[in-house]
């Protein structure tokens, strides 16, 4: 039998379309976004996923309207204020991937809050990708990389920079699922998903429940074992 991934990125697309669709505002759409969140999180802990990288705002993100953009600062302040407790009762440790930088000083605070109450946690580690973009991670961590060889006896070699990388220290990155329609990765961990199954669902996040999960799994456990059977049968050759 094929493993369950132990890290699972998903790219949280068509909040905005779902409520569009149903005559609501984008902001009501994320609002439903952040319930499959909450669905999302709990399947992996029930499925037994180590990591769990959720793209909550894109870097690009930034260009959206004023309205859209302040409602989504607010959302995390939002939902950690009420799950924060459940978090720390079912052992779930809070990381963050992204310029927390850039964000304003209360949601800031907030993520950061998150991090620190969570950080003894040993379940499931929930990564918030925030003010996330894939090619500024790896710019980023080659200039640490680049610094930090003047100063200590380093290499750089992919090693390394994995280790700079805000997901340093997180499993390999094994699934990435994006709802929506959409067939892209759109700056979402470029570089950990060099080796990872991508799954592509039509429905939006919204609609994405805990039996949508399994169904990707289940995908990815069927070209692993594919790929495990087809890699036996080379070698036995």
């Amino acid at each position: 039998m094929v493993d369950i991934p132990k890290h699972v990125g998903i790219i949280m697309d068509g909040n905005g379309r779902w409520g569009k669709s149903r005559g609501l505002t984008r902001s009501q759409g994320h609002y439903a976004g952040v319930q499959a969140m909450e669905k999302a999180i709990d399947a992996s802990i029930g499925l037994g996923v180590e990591a769990l990288t959720l793209y909550a705002f894109s870097s690009e993100n930034w260009a959206r309207t004023k309205e859209e953009v302040n409602y989504l600062m607010r959302l995390p302040i939002r939902f950690f204020k009420s799950k924060l407790p459940e978090f720390m009762r079912r052992n779930v440790k809070i990381t963050i991937s992204g310029n927390m930088d850039e964000l304003p000083k209360a949601t800031r605070k907030t993520l950061q809050q998150s991090m620190d109450q969570t950080k003894n946690n040993t379940g499931l580690i929930v990564n918030f990708a925030f003010n996330y973009g894939g090619r500024g991670e790896i710019v980023q961590a080659v200039q640490h990389v680049i610094r930090d060889m003047q100063e200590k006896n380093i290499e750089l070699d992919e090693e390394t920079i994995e280790d700079y990388l805000y997901t340093g220290g997180l499993p390999a990155l094994d699934l990435v699922i994006r709802t929506g329609g959409e067939q892209r990765l759109s700056n979402f961990l470029l570089w950990q998903a060099a080796h990872a199954e991508l799954y592509f669902t039509d429905i939006y996040f919204p609609d994405f429940d805990e039996a949508e999960m399994q169904a990707a799994i289940y995908e990815f456990q069927e070209r692993r074992a594919v790929y495990d059977f087809t890699e036996m049968y080379r070698k036995a050759k």
